[in-house]
C-alpha cells in the first residue's frame, strides 16, 4: 500500500512539472502553472491521493 502511494506521488509529481513545463503560464498570473514547485507539489498531491484511492 505504502509503495503504491509513494508511486503514485513520484509519477504525479513528474506530470506535475511535465504540465508546468509544456503547458505553462508565461504571463506569471495563473498561480498553478506559473511556478514548477507549486506545480510539482500538487501534482505529487493529487497522485498520492488517486493512487491511494485505487484498490
Amino acid at each position: 500500500m505504502v509503495l503504491r502511494i509513494l508511486i503514485g506521488v513520484v509519477v504525479g509529481g513528474a506530470l506535475g512539472f511535465a504540465y508546468y513545463k509544456l503547458v505553462g503560464c508565461s504571463s506569471g498570473a495563473c498561480p498553478l502553472t506559473s511556478n514548477p514547485v507549486i506545480s510539482t507539489l500538487y501534482g505529487m498531491a493529487l497522485g498520492g491521493l488517486v493512487a491511494s484511492s485505487l484498490n
